[in-house]
């Protein structure tokens, strides 16, 4: 993408992308293709063959597998360089986090460990820090986790009560409090633990390691899913932190933390389609070697359905994430290229796309909840068996729905940080709104008949359809919005499904442009039901926020006119589309998209 077409956080809503602008996963390096059959070999050789011995937690055995990882340098793929690390892209780490997505409980420690483990140290830490951290980390000679959730402060992050006490002679923090679900907590050898120092009002960060004494980890938690992911509690009892294992200024540790989860909620959204497509393969293998009143399962419609709806559902979230992947690399570069240096411009370019990052975190883990959950139903009964891992591959999806922030509260960051980032930006939703309104009661303009021009019609109109609500809920509840839960989360819906549509729908233009209109027909389908399906959610959504707040009849009636105008498209023949995408699933037996 040309750095002056690099569009800002949420600025999709009110312009638009061309194809050629978009990164897409065909544009891979020959780096990138390699290093995404590292991971996949990884999995293959370590992970796979082992999957029961990790959810056993077999002591050692998921230490012993990361530092594998970190032996064949996948640990250090974001580390600078200068820190004996690889210095790869956001779209390079992102590409790893998928194909270890794959990779059941392990990619959970992995994921902890390469993201909000370390990068903390690789974004805030000082010199000294990193070159005494880093290195290890790296090569996997360290493991690391993160220490945030507390019992009362979850969500609530700032709520938490563990305390840093300067010493007497002023070279030690002393630490107290207690932190809850950490991730790779049971061998962790380093861990970046959040604290309020004396009284202050927000937390600060620590570096603080396993061996220092005062610390207590309670034994490993029994969980729903991801079984051979280490979670225990921490306690620390008057633990003596040296003092220059402060991680970034006193009182920075709200916005690190913030800053590391914008960057772990993307992140996410990337991980679960390495779990989608093992799913997928697994589904339509099943399918075609299952035989019920004399053929095979896969050439039933039904299966059909849940086949190619897998499918849309993992190639739109992928044509989504590395999308908005390329534009925090195209920003870092541009902050960079400004005078910025590295780690504040990995930083500031990562906060930047706070919204895509809250929204694609829930599309995603949505995405793959409504795969692993029709992969056990293809299975059938063998689903609901441990014998088969699409048992394994349900239960370990349920977390990704909380842990980042739960999928509501990163539904309500969305709209929260759209209005403020427009309010900062000089843009007045509420000027805008009306402007559509305007526009929409004046002649309404005929769809277009080309096919690119007539998807990116009904794109534009989803995206005015959340911009007419999002104004009209900012002059009705003002400083009030945070109270309505239910009709932010219909927005922010709508939103989503603009932005994926458009994703989508962009990828495939691209494709057509590099390989011709007939071998992206299969493509089209993908997005001609996508854009069809969106257009009913975001109706639904537009008339369900109507209803909850427009108390006139008139302004009702009319603005759910407006809502069904700008829902409005052409029908689709579904079925055939749907059947098409599902046989060459079948044919492939693969996933291969």
């Amino acid at each position: 993408m040309a750095k002056d077409n690099i569009l800002k956080g949420g600025e999709f809503l009110i312009k638009e992308t061309k194809a050629a602008d978009v990164f897409i996963p065909e544009d891979f390096s020959e780096e990138q293709v390699m290093i995404a059959q590292t991971c996949n070999d990884f999995l293959e050789s370590f992970v796979y063959p082992n999957l029961d011995r990790i959810d056993n937690q077999e002591e050692g055995l998921m230490k012993h597998l990361l530092q594998k990882s970190g032996e064949l340098g996948l640990l250090a793929i974001s580390i600078p360089s200068e820190y004996e690390g690889f210095d790869q892209s956001f779209v390079t780490s992102m590409i790893a986090s998928e194909y270890m997505g794959a990779g059941y409980s392990f990619s959970v420690a992995y994921s902890a460990h390469t993201g909000i483990g370390s990068l903390p140290i690789t974004y805030y830490g000082n010199d000294f820090q990193k070159q005494k951290y880093l290195p290890s980390l790296g090569s996997g000679a360290l493991t690391s986790a993160y220490c945030l959730t507390e019992p009362n402060a979850g969500s609530d992050a700032n709520a938490g009560k563990t305390k840093a006490v300067l010493s007497e002679d002023g070279k030690h923090y002393i630490l107290n409090g207690q932190k809850m679900w950490i991730t790779n907590g049971g061998f962790a050898d380093v861990m970046v633990v959040f604290a309020k120092i004396d009284n202050d009002r927000v937390l600060s960060a620590f570096i603080v390691e396993r061996a220092y004494p005062g610390i207590v980890f309670n034994p490993e938690e029994k969980k729903m899913g991801i079984k051979g992911s280490s979670t225990v509690q921490i306690f620390f009892n008057d633990c003596k932190v040296p003092v220059e294992n402060l991680l970034g200024n006193r009182g920075e540790g709200f916005r690190i933390a913030l800053n590391i989860l914008h960057m772990g909620r993307i992140k996410l959204g990337g991980t679960v389609l390495g779990a989608a497509k093992r799913a997928i393969t697994q589904s339509v293998n099943y399918a075609n070697e299952r035989r019920q009143f004399g053929k095979q399962i896969a050439e039933f419609g039904a299966i059909k359905y849940k086949l190619a709806e897998q499918v849309i559902k993992t190639w739109v979230t992928e044509s989504s994430v590395y999308r908005v992947g390329q534009c925090i690399d195209d920003t870092i570069e541009k902050l960079k290229e400004e005078g910025l240096p590295k780690g504040k411009a990995n930083i500031e370019g990562i906060a930047d796309y706070a919204i895509e990052a809250a929204f694609l975190k829930v599309f995603g883990s949505e995405a793959l909840s409504y795969i692993v959950d029709e992969a056990v139903q293809i299975f059938g009964g063998m689903g609901f068996s441990s014998e088969t891992s699409v048992e394994r591959a349900y239960r370990d999806s349920r977390i990704n729905r909380i842990f980042e922030g739960t999928n509501e509260i990163n539904r309500m960051l969305v709209i929260d940080t759209t209005i403020k980032r427009a309010l900062k930006e000089g843009f007045d939703v509420k000027e805008y709104s009306k402007s559509i309104l305007k526009e929409l009661e004046e002649e309404q303009s005929d769809i277009p008949q080309c096919y690119y021009a007539e998807k990116h019609y009904y794109v534009k109109n989803f995206k005015k359809a959340a911009l007419l609500l999002l104004g009209e809920i900012s002059e009705v509840f003002q400083r009030n919005l945070t109270n309505e839960q239910e009709i932010l989360f219909n927005i922010s819906d709508i939103i989503m499904q603009a932005y994926a549509s458009e994703s989508a729908l962009l990828r495939l233009e691209k494709l057509e442009g590099i390989k011709g209109a007939e071998a992206v027909t299969i493509y089209r389908d993908i997005v001609d039901v996508f854009i069809y399906d969106a257009a009913d959610i975001i109706q639904k959504c537009g008339k369900d926020a109507i209803n909850s707040f427009v108390d006139e009849e008139e302004h009702r009636i009319k603005l759910i006119d407006h809502i069904n105008y700008l829902a409005k498209v052409k029908p689709v023949n579904v079925k055939e589309a749907r059947r098409r995408i599902a046989n060459k699933l079948i044919e492939d037996n693969f996933y291969n998209f």
